[in-house]
């Protein structure tokens, strides 16, 4: 019997192109695989041994002939792409609607609005990544004090501020003002903030951003977990992308490694219930994000050892986020699908899901709450013979 569950999902570990990602304009899109060609091979040895090799062809992962976990591969059915689909979907939740496009930033009336809350001009106002707009706007933000303004060309409006232009908390009531404000005109469902330290030449993005988001239009597994009495716990930006709804307690943003080290030190604290965390482990760079993901398959085991029967591990992404495409955005991709836990089935291939929803339908059978209406449970197949 499951009475834990343990949710560890790396943002943008995607693991090839869905079917429709060329409507996304992401065909031929593969995160790992693309990583591992660059670099000229993974070195995954314990997600290898959980069976990572026999999800994808990713150069360096070996494929075992007896994995220790269950495999196989999320897809995603919800319109749009972004971290709030991911793990919308991921907990149940389908969204119909991708929102409006910004290809080219957002309209002038928009951006006046936006100037307005935010008590400041903005530089930017274009599809990229956080990276490319630090790297090219670092020095005029510094002069002006205007404040970078991004789009993933979808439902998200991105925004950085330098401690030294904003205090962190007037950055981040500001950008929860414009959330409430760009919802119903513009269709702007997300409003990520982004403190920024560091001297000229060493900017970089602290540790401890926001998301302000809408709440989730419809029910999802930590809302029905909740009410069975469970225990329900994010990390990272996990409870603000449901706007803690339905959670017992919510960890803030902070470094991978620590958030990782908080959920390993949790197993001694949280009985029962369900831990979900979002690990921002993937860097700009190829040979960062390699360098990443060895350290988190070098802390892994530790992980592994604090488990107990009665536990389920599993590790996943919310989209994929191939470093080959220009502007570095989320990416319309699958996402692995890892589960072990002691007592529990091999070796499994869990195959290819429709729907990451069938992981939360999963996740809630397992912790005994209400059906959720969407996703197909593969609690059977992780009963070991």
């Amino acid at each position: 019997m499951i009475t834990r569950v343990i949710v560890l999902v790396i943002d943008g570990l995607g693991v090839g192109a869905l079917p429709d990602a060329g409507e996304y304009g992401d065909a031929g899109t593969h995160t790992l695989s693309h990583l591992a060609d660059a670099v000229g091979g993974l070195h995954l040895p314990t997600l290898e041994a959980l069976g990572l090799g026999h999800i994808t062809a990713i150069k360096g992962v070996r494929v075992m002939g007896q994995p220790e976990g269950l495999f196989g591969r999320l897809g995603f059915l919800s319109k749009g792409v972004d971290s709030m689909a991911g793990y919308w979907e991921i907990a149940g939740l389908q969204t119909d609607s991708a929102g409006p496009l910004y290809p080219d930033g957002f309209p002038p009336e928009l951006v006046a609005v936006l100037q307005q809350t935010l008590g400041r001009k903005i530089l930017g106002n274009r599809r990229a990544s956080g990276a490319a707009m630090l790297r090219e706007y670092e020095t005029a933000h510094l002069a002006s004090g205007s404040l970078l303004v991004w789009t993933d060309g979808r439902r998200t409006c991105h925004v950085a501020g330098h401690e030294n232009a904003i205090r962190q908390d007037e950055l981040f009531q500001r950008c929860r003002d414009a959330r409430k404000l760009l919802k119903d005109r513009w269709g702007i469902w997300r409003v990520s903030a982004y403190p920024l330290t560091g001297d000229a030449g060493a900017v970089q993005f602290a540790t401890h951003s926001r998301e302000f988001v809408i709440e989730p239009p419809g029910q999802t597994m930590m809302d029905v977990l909740n009410r069975a009495g469970q225990i329900v716990i994010g990390a990272g930006k996990v409870g603000d992308l449901f706007s803690s709804r339905g959670f017992t307690r919510s960890i803030p943003v902070g470094p991978w490694t620590a958030l990782f080290t908080e959920v390993t030190g949790m197993l001694k604290k949280a009985p029962r219930g369900l831990i979900v965390a979002g690990l921002n482990v993937l860097e700009p760079e190829a040979a960062q994000s390699a360098a990443a993901l060895h350290d988190f398959d070098r802390r892994l085991p530790e992980l592994l050892e604090q488990l107990r029967p009665g536990d389920l591990l599993v590790l996943t992404g919310n989209h994929g986020q191939d470093f080959t495409k220009t502007d570095q955005v989320a990416t319309r991709e699958y996402v692995p699908l890892l589960a072990t836990g002691p007592k529990l089935a091999q070796g499994v291939n869990l195959g290819i899901r429709a729907s990451a929803a069938d992981l939360g339908h999963t996740i809630v059978e397992a912790l005994q709450g209400d059906e959720l209406p969407v996703g197909e449970s593969f609690l059977n197949a992780l009963r070991a013979a």
